[in-house]
């Protein structure tokens, strides 16, 4: 008979300490003395492998000699193609004792398809000028061409790696200015570049992310993560922050979690999970999906959202489905962050749910102040507020000449702290470009205070800007997504082109109708829905189902769908699909 596993214990038996170590070698070594750990589970919720601390660091501290005896050194990077598994973990941690720098690299769920994908994947080897390649199973014959013609000391499975003997070899010590790993951006840039992320940084996000905003229970909390390893999100906050307070983590294959999004709820049920983060789209498949009523959700005490513009009207949706299983709307907690901080800069408090503010939206776009509205004669747009900055950062909202603006005019989002990156790894033209020499971040984003506290109103690269108005492309697509029944989240994609009349908007449209009658009914809807709302005309392109592009944590990525557009690469889509 097959051995039952038992899942690590809510209860680590040992005092709670919030990250405050120097490292995260140091932080594993404490965890280590307790009983909490990783679990690991697949798409259908069965629990493959329970990871306790005290034998990830015994492992760990293993592959770190079998990987400088592989013929690495300190400081050289390691490329490990991130799947959510116990193998991960041991990887990982063991470059952290060997002083080794793993780059955390994406499994090809958001790629246009193996070649697109593969080059992708070259690309970040590239940049971080790694000297091991470590590809899992699940794409194990594309080893060869993700590692072709590279000078490496490894390239091979987690399998090879870890079988191989463990050499008696002296680890070196590990210091706070240490790197401790580069989290490659998710979104679509010209080249990759790697976040340097120091021990220090680390540390000093994860302990203000679970002492000031999270404020981790002496007992009784547990996280709950569907969310990928190589993305800040879910690496940072669901596998790093709950290791160095000595909370247990339940891990469920990313890959997977589209088919069967209600594991992730199944699995905060029967383990009492209280903590779990997700984007919108996460709560918004959640909800579209029915639900077993042996649900009990009333465990849930954060229900974190983040990663993406938060989308309110799919948060409402998930609130009231989940009503009567236990699940309390105010568990909802908004935060902003980005991977260039390590992970988070604010957060708002606990128990209140989410917070709002509605205001004109003509306004906004020709005057850039938020001005609050409650007309319904107005075009209104509800904005997500995000929390305070975390102790020890800063947040200023500044205008074009660099002079911080007072609350509700809109401007570019600037931050610092002691969790920010060390710069773009090996970057340091584009790292001077957004990161001044008093320690100041360039966010990219734009957003207002409200009372201390920051709301993102889009990306400063996005903007639309037609006739002296300031268009957030979101807006136009939140409207078709919400207001055409047919049309699902993330089903549409808007930015400008420039022509010889000036700049036009475009609208990508994923279309499911196949006859040419209904698909000429949905392009003059969503034409006439723009025009009705907006006031804009826009150029809609019915496009196939799942072509628009997302970044590798599930974000649309317009940039790179404009790309597409100007290639021809829609065409040939069409083409196809003819």
């Amino acid at each position: 008979m097959a051995e039952t596993i038992t899942p690590t214990p809510t209860a680590s038996g040992q005092r709670r300490r919030h990250g405050d170590f120097e490292t995260f070698t140091t932080a594993l070594d404490y965890a280590a003395e307790g009983d909490a750990g990783f679990n690991i589970y697949n798409g259908r919720g069965q629990l493959l492998e329970a990871l306790p601390y005290s034998q990830l660091r015994l492992q760990a501290l293993e592959t770190a000699r079998k990987l400088l005896g592989s013929g690495l050194r300190p400081g050289e990077r390691v490329a490990l193609v991130a799947e959510s598994d116990g193998d991960f973990a041991r990887i990982f941690f063991g470059c952290q004792y060997a002083g080794l720098v793993p780059a955390p690299l994406p499994l090809p769920i958001a790629f246009g398809g193996r070649e697109a994908y593969i080059g992708t994947l070259r690309g970040m080897i590239a940049a971080a000028g790694a000297r091991a390649v470590i590809v899992p199973d699940v794409i194990g014959s594309w080893t060869s061409e993700i590692v072709a013609d590279l000078d490496l000391a490894f390239g091979g499975s987690p399998k090879e790696l870890l079988s191989r003997p463990v050499p008696g070899i002296d680890l070196p010590t590990i210091r706070g200015g240490d790197l401790s790993y580069l989290q490659f951006s998710s979104g679509s840039t010209r080249f990759p570049m790697g976040v340097a992320v120091t021990q220090k940084a680390g540390m000093a996000n994860a302990r203000a992310i679970a002492r000031d905003g999270l404020h981790v229970l002496e007992t009784g909390d547990r996280c709950v993560s569907w969310l990928p390893l190589y993305h800040d999100m879910g690496l940072v906050g669901f596998f790093l922050t709950p290791l160095t307070c000595q909370l247990s983590v339940d891990l469920l294959p990313t890959r997977e979690f589209a088919r069967r999004p209600h594991v992730w709820l199944d699995i905060i049920s029967r383990n009492r999970g209280t903590i779990a983060y997700s984007p919108s789209f996460g709560y918004e498949l959640c909800a579209r999906r029915p639900a077993p009523a042996t649900l009990d959700l009333s465990c849930w005490r954060i229900a974190g959202i983040g990663g993406d513009m938060i989308r309110y009207h799919i948060l409402e949706a998930f609130s009231e489905r989940f009503a009567a299983v236990g699940f309390d709307a105010r568990a909802f907690v908004a935060s902003y962050g980005m991977a260039e901080a390590t992970l988070a800069i604010s957060f708002e408090p606990l128990n209140n749910g989410i917070q709002t503010d509605t205001i004109d939206l003509r306004h906004l776009e020709t005057e850039g102040y938020a001005r609050p509205s409650n007309d319904p004669s107005h075009a209104l747009r509800t904005f997500v507020l995000c929390g305070e900055a975390l102790p020890e950062h800063e947040i200023e909202v500044r205008s074009s000449n660099g002079s911080i603006l007072e609350d509700r005019h809109v401007g570019s989002v600037f931050v610092r702290g002691p969790s920010l990156m060390q710069g773009y790894f090996g970057r340091p033209e584009e790292t001077r470009d957004i990161l001044d020499e008093d320690g100041w971040l360039n966010t990219g984003d734009l957003g207002y205070t409200l009372d201390g506290r920051i709301v993102i109103t889009g990306r400063a690269k996005d903007l639309i800007i037609i006739n002296g108005r300031n268009i957030w492309p979101q807006d136009l697509e939140w409207s078709a997504e919400t207001e055409i029944e047919t049309l699902r989240s993330r089903d549409v994609a808007v930015f400008s082109v420039d022509s010889e009349e000036g700049e036009n908007i475009v609208a990508l449209v994923q279309c499911r109708a196949t006859n040419d009658v209904d698909r000429a009914a949905l392009r003059e809807e969503i034409t006439s829905l723009f025009r009705r709302l907006h006031g804009v005309e826009v150029n809609v392109i019915l496009v196939p189902p799942h072509t628009l592009p997302q970044t590798s944590s599930g974000k649309l990525t317009r940039a790179r769908a404009r790309a597409m557009l100007l290639a021809g690469q829609f065409e040939q889509l069409l083409s196809a699909a003819a």
